[in-house]
């Protein structure tokens, strides 16, 4: 029986006005960039004049870190919120990219299932925090994008996640099982869909760590692509050195080396993102 299985089917009140797009980046394999992703596309939606708010749901709290923000300044964090003592907006810490604040985690993420044990709305925490987040907030510091960073399993964060999201992004490394990790994250997306939240959709799956000199990299993304059209962005984020040392100075690539084949994977990857979505609102 897995979590979803496993959770109460509540009445689903429609999002209120002043909903921010809630994008989940969720993959259970790890090492795929999911965080990588999360922190470099929050920063180019906001460098293109989004106003963002990336929600670290990983007790590994790697997307903090990777934003410069320190342990021991994290006094509240997304575990506070999920637990009910604290509102998300107590939780939010500006980061050094102007327009790009972050829901800081801690370990202490790693025993929220335990803690909530059956809890009833225990699959809906993290969406009804967000739907508060907007609530009496000035027009100018409101959100228009959160970006969820998911951890890399499918337990009860990645559901509240998936719960509270209007559509999932996935990032998937070019390797060999990339195909097999897909086929259990959508069926889990399903799940979802038909139990917690009918409105949850795939935005797009992002293909990462990309190397054109590599033959396995290239069938991967031909088979994805085969596999999934046009679900898969167009653009791929390359491998490059520049990527992984950026979090080590606590960096998005972008601010670290803004002309990097990285930055500008990314800066076209919101690009895309944006034009998604003004096609979803067309429709």
């Amino acid at each position: 029986m897995t979590v979803i299985d496993d959770i109460y089917q509540e009445d689903k009140a429609p999002p209120p006005p002043g909903h921010p797009r809630i994008l989940a980046l969720a993959n259970q394999k790890g090492g795929v960039g999911k965080t990588t992703t999360a922190i470099n596309l929050g920063t180019a939606l906001a460098a293109i004049g989004e106003r963002v708010l990336i929600v670290d749901l990983d007790p590994q709290g790697n997307a903090s870190t990777g934003l410069g923000i320190d342990r021991r300044s994290r006094n509240c964090s997304t575990y506070d919120v999920l637990i009910g003592e604290a509102p998300l907006r107590d939780a939010v810490v500006p980061t050094a990219v102007p327009r790009l604040h972050i829901a800081a985690s801690t370990m202490d993420l790693s025993g929220l299932e335990l803690e909530l044990g059956s809890t009833r709305d225990r699959a809906y925490r993290l969406r009804d925090a967000i739907a508060a987040l907007n609530t009496n907030a000035a027009a100018d510091s409101d959100y228009t994008y959160v970006l969820i960073d998911c951890p890399p399993s499918l337990n009860l964060l990645t559901v509240n996640a998936m719960a509270a999201s209007d559509a999932i992004l996935v990032p998937l490394q070019c390797e060999f099982f990339a195909l097999e990790g897909l086929s259990q994250l959508l069926q889990t997306v399903e799940q979802v869909r038909s139990t917690l939240n009918p409105n949850l959709s795939i935005h797009g799956i992002v293909l990462t760590m990309f190397d054109s000199r590599n033959n396995l990299s290239n069938q991967v993304v031909a088979d994805v692509r085969q596999f999934m059209g046009a679900k898969v962005y167009n653009t791929m984020i390359p491998r490059n050195v520049r990527i992984s040392e950026a979090p080590s100075y606590g960096k998005p690539v972008l601010v670290y080396d803004l002309k990097c084949v990285g930055s500008e994977a990314y800066l076209k990857l919101a690009t895309e993102v944006i034009q998604r979505e003004r096609e979803l609102l067309t429709h």
